[in-house]
């Protein structure tokens, strides 16, 4: 069983949201349904499931419905129908002191701006979730210590978060996050508002501590880019619905509509793609080797020196498969096998 399942999720904003859910199920637009009705379809019959330990990315457009689908995990947002599972438990029936102690101790989330409190210090604000909790004062102090040390913010902790560039207030989110030691790590667009570099260190910082503590985490982004970086699967919602699932080979070299495509058109493949995503059944021949982390771009000289191709090792050393001239340069320049 999947660590959260979200089944037949949808949303309806409006005076009158669940009369307007027969027409959702009648397979009508979110245009339609605005112009009939004048409500706004935010989800619209969405289901996925996230594993333990994975990193699961929601991406789509402004207006797609991410945001509003990741609120509902934690209830921010209450769905007009559907129902979400957290260990095989509907959260939609949680009281609210249940809700309360989930959101305490299972679940933390972290926002596009931060949301930090500024009349509090660095260390104040990464404790607070303990304090909270009702967490001892040195329990509080010890973790957030610990957790400021992580982000690489040690010296920072009786700063105000005024004192602190973007980068610098987003890594306290993140600590703050963490600190209260949650299963799930729900993050809103959470480096969108960085600078390009800022935002590539962020991810960096993201990465490493996964490799860690393997927290499921659920992270939303308009950015294919980013998406590929973190992305264990990729989600991808238009209008509401989601249209495709899949890990980031899936997506770019399989893509189920026009609107993913088009979505895909763009990626440099040589960087998003790995010798793994393309290779075929192992050959017994002599031929050079590449890991199967590698990515293509570091693969097609390998490649394109030699005849009979290559072969792909997993971490032992040992061969898991095998990149012809014909398939690498198939998947780097037309996103397809074939």
């Amino acid at each position: 069983m999947a660590l959260i399942e979200i089944e037949n999720v949808s949303k309806i904003f409006g005076k009158d949201p669940k009369s307007v859910l027969p027409l959702v199920r009648q397979g009508r637009s979110k245009d339609e349904i605005l112009k009939q009705t004048g409500h706004v379809v935010g989800l619209n019959e969405v289901t996925l499931s996230v594993e333990q330990g994975e990193v699961f990315v929601v991406m789509g457009l402004s207006g797609s419905g991410k945001s509003t689908l990741i609120r509902h995990i934690n209830r921010l947002i209450e769905p007009t129908s559907g129902a979400i599972h957290v260990h095989g438990r509907d959260i939609l029936k949680a009281s609210p002191g249940e809700l309360q102690r989930i959101r305490q101790t299972q679940m933390s989330m972290v926002f596009q701006r931060f949301g930090l409190m500024p009349h509090r210090t660095v260390a104040q604000n990464v404790a607070y979730g303990l304090e909270a909790r009702g967490e001892s004062e040195a329990t509080r102090r010890a973790a957030a210590d610990r957790w400021i040390a992580r982000v690489g913010l040690t010296g920072y902790e009786q700063a105000y978060p005024s004192m602190l560039s973007g980068g610098m207030q987003q890594r306290v989110g993140l600590a703050r996050a963490l600190a209260t030691d949650p299963e799930i790590l729900l993050m809103d667009e959470a480096f969108s508002a960085l600078d390009p570099l800022i935002r590539h260190d962020m991810q960096k910082v993201l990465l490493e501590l996964q490799r860690e503590l393997r927290k499921s985490i659920v992270f939303i982004t308009h950015d294919l880019d980013e998406a590929l970086a973190i992305g264990d699967r990729i989600a991808i919602l238009q209008d509401g619905r989601l249209v495709q699932v899949g890990r980031s080979a899936e997506i770019i070299l399989e893509p189920k509509t026009d609107y993913v495509r088009r979505f895909v058109a763009g990626v440099n493949r040589g960087r998003a793609l790995k010798a793994s995503d393309i290779m075929q059944p192992v050959r017994a021949i002599e031929a050079p080797s590449v890991s199967g982390d590698s990515i293509l771009e570091k693969v097609l000289p390998i490649v394109m020196g030699t005849v009979a191709g290559v072969r792909v090792t997993d971490a032992r050393q040992e061969p898991v498969g095998f990149i012809t001239r014909e398939r690498l340069v198939h998947a780097i320049v037309s996103g397809t096998l074939e």
